[in-house]
């Protein structure tokens, strides 16, 4: 019983992403000092919170057993619809702001309904809105006045410092992103909706024999991850003080591999919030570390792609591994002659 107790409570994925995260704060400060100075270090979180906001709930869409990898469309598409709704209709810019979270759960809603009502792979459908989302932030900006490469910029100085205040020299993004663990936590651990989330992605066929509306479930998952991804556009619109429907488009495959590096199955029915939040955290401070050590920025998807692929692996290794310790030890134990 003390070996059981002292498994669970320390020999947790969770605790490996803090080690791991605290040997890349070592690394990258023996390579550049100033990474470690501390307004360097939390502003670093400034250049990846689009990661660490929307893979908490993307957390949500794979636990299910489903897959997203339109959030990032979706960043660019709630980013150019604020400066157009802004810009060219004379919007109040919290206006636009609340307006493009309801698209973003449109679009969410949208993938989710097919996903959930038609049973096409989730691959496939998210792949389809990636490229409808991004056809139509470009079809938005063709609307605008202003040249699509430009961007729009010019907003009101309340809105793009909302994203660089500091309280207590903690930045804003570190305080809204822990607000947001605080809230998916809740959410996914602590509620009845949590725990059908998990049964969806453990049984679907069991959880609605159980009463539980399992493809509401579902599509409800992706408004959220759609929710998210326009949070993510407004932040991202604020802190850069210009919007343009081309942000987001390299966030896929850091979102999916902070979700699957933290724990969560791709298979479904396996997760946990903190531990994608810890595996956002890892990647953002690798990107920025390699980058302060001068590292090209075309290249720092690579060491993400090595993550991905190694993630994947341990975990199906590990499975594995179980699942054959639990075999052999079923076996009938062969008596010495």
């Amino acid at each position: 019983m003390p070996n059981n107790w002292f498994k669970k409570k320390f020999l947790r994925w969770e605790l490996f992403l803090v080690a791991l995260l605290l040997l890349e704060v070592t690394v990258f400060g023996t390579l550049n000092p100033k990474f470690l100075k501390p307004r360097v270090l939390l502003g670093s979180i400034n250049d990846f919170m689009s990661i660490c906001v929307i893979a908490l709930f993307v957390t949500f869409v794979l636990i299910t057993g489903g897959m997203d990898i339109q959030a990032g469309s979706i960043v660019g598409l709630t980013s150019i619809s604020i400066g157009l709704m802004w810009q060219d209709l004379g919007m109040n810019i919290w206006v636009a702001a609340v307006l493009s979270i309801i698209i973003g759960a449109l679009c969410g809603a949208l993938s989710g309904f097919f996903v959930a009502y038609t049973g096409v792979q989730p691959m496939v459908v998210t792949l389809g809105g990636s490229f409808l989302y991004s056809g139509l932030a470009i079809a938005v900006t063709n609307l605008s006045a202003t040249e699509s490469y430009k961007g729009i910029s010019g907003f009101p100085s309340y809105f793009t410092s909302f994203s660089k205040y500091r309280l207590f020299g903690i930045p804003s993004q570190v305080i809204i992103f822990v607000v947001l663990i605080v809230i998916s936590y809740l959410l996914l651990h602590k509620t009845k909706y949590g725990r059908s989330i998990f049964l969806c992605g453990v049984n679907q066929n069991a959880a609605e024999y159980s009463g539980i509306k399992t493809k509401l479930i579902i599509m409800s998952t992706y408004v959220l991850s759609g929710m998210s991804a326009s949070i993510a556009g407004i932040i991202l619109t604020s802190y850069l003080g210009t919007a343009k429907a081309d942000f987001g488009k390299e966030l896929t495959l850091p979102i999916i591999t902070a979700v699957v590096l933290g724990g969560t199955s791709n298979l479904g029915g396996r997760g946990s919030v903190i531990g994608t939040a810890l595996a956002a955290l890892v990647i953002g401070i690798m990107r920025f570390g390699l980058s302060m050590a001068g590292l090209n920025t075309q290249y720092l998807d690579i060491p993400v792609g090595i993550l991905l692929i190694a993630a994947v692996a341990c975990r199906t290794a590990f499975g594995h591994y179980k699942f054959f310790s639990l075999f052999r030890n079923r076996l009938p134990k062969q008596k010495n002659k």
